[in-house]
């Protein structure tokens, strides 16, 4: 089934965007923000169902009395001010229960509540993005340990687009955070900028998965530990190239941003693809002539009687006579049968020279 996940953008969330200290350079703020409008431009011209949106808390919600690794927000609004900015949201909520209800069948146990409030890491990047539509808040656990491991963190955006899919909604798929940032450590205005535009590279090129490759002690090292919430994302909208990737960096927070909006392309050029059924027959003439030793005599001795008893259209059968692998596997025959075919005639038709 094809995934009904249209697109989405991982967007930073530093508070400097808001309270604009005079230690923030005002440029690298207008750009973040000119970057991430750009995107939500882009995806609400995708005219989704629903948007969805990765964060993790700032031990405000979920910290020592309780901490999920995982919390899907499933009240009817969500709410909350910080810096002098009021944010409100409705929350699809009876979408956000029937989710939750289908991650419990495939192997995964949420949290929900319906009071989570809404702090800058969700209403940053949603400001940004210019969104004011609902949107279903889902909590990452990224900052106390133990923390979901970003396999955990994948195959859970895995569960939710499967979900999502098979619910026939189309939805745009956000995630908060990044890149490296040390808040509250005397690490903070050392961000770790190699490492990060290493990072991206690999996502630029599509590599998504990438991110199961840091564990937890590398996460916390660079700076990276919302970075789950990006695995999260990553795991939902597959193996795909943002159309837009952006690295702002500045003296305390390195700002990542990027953005998918361009559909899916199933994968189709495969070196060794699946049998189509149209070449299910001309499969097995090959088949025959790199396997059966009788065969191979049949077609060597009149290649011409051999490809007519399989009833080829003369297309297939003029490929078959010719054995011209090349044009076989253009065709879209599995490369490696016309290969041995080609290699056992001519193998036994050199034996027979010397013989």
């Amino acid at each position: 089934m094809q995934s009904t996940i249209l697109g989405g953008a991982m967007l930073p969330h530093a508070p400097q965007f808001f309270t604009l200290p005079d230690t923030e350079d005002k440029k690298t703020v207008a750009r973040v923000q000119q970057t991430a409008a750009d995107i939500g431009e882009q995806l609400r011209a995708l005219q989704p169902d629903l948007w969805i949106i990765f964060s993790n808390d700032h031990a405000e919600q979920f910290f020592h009395q309780i901490a999920p690794a995982f919390t899907l927000h499933v009240g009817g609004e969500a709410n909350g001010e910080f810096a002098g900015h009021t944010f409100h949201w409705d929350v699809p909520g009876a979408i956000g229960l029937e989710l939750v209800r289908r991650l419990y069948r495939l192997g995964f146990d949420p949290a929900f509540t319906s009071t989570a409030k809404i702090d800058y890491a969700i209403g940053i990047p949603l400001t940004h993005l210019g969104h004011k539509g609902s949107v279903l808040p889902i909590f990452v656990n990224a900052y106390l340990p133990p923390q979901p491991t970003m396999e955990r963190c994948y195959a859970f955006g895995q569960a939710i687009a499967q979900s999502l899919t098979a619910m026939g909604l189309r939805t745009i798929v956000l995630a908060s955070g990044g890149m490296s940032h040390y808040p509250g450590t005397d690490r903070y205005s050392q961000p770790a900028l190699e490492w990060d535009k290493s990072a991206l590279a690999r996502l630029e090129d599509g590599n998504l998965k990438s991110l199961l490759g840091y564990d937890e002690a590398e996460l916390d090292d660079t700076g990276n530990i919302e970075l789950r919430c990006w695995a999260c994302a990553a795991g939902a909208l597959g193996q795909r190239k943002p159309d837009i990737v952006a690295l702002e960096p500045s003296w305390h927070h390195n700002y990542a941003s990027l953005g998918w909006f361009t559909p899916a392309q199933p994968v189709s050029d495969f070196h060794y693809p699946s049998i189509r059924p149209e070449l299910v027959t001309l499969t097995t003439a090959l088949h025959q002539i790199a396997h059966d030793v009788h065969h191979r005599s049949t077609f060597i001795a009149n290649r011409r009687a051999f490809a007519d008893s399989f009833l080829l259209d003369e297309n297939h059968a003029e490929l078959l006579v010719k054995l011209d692998v090349p044009a076989l596997v253009t065709l879209g025959v599995h490369p490696l049968i016309p290969f041995l075919a080609n290699m056992q005639v001519q193998r036994q038709q050199a034996g027979e020279a010397h013989s």
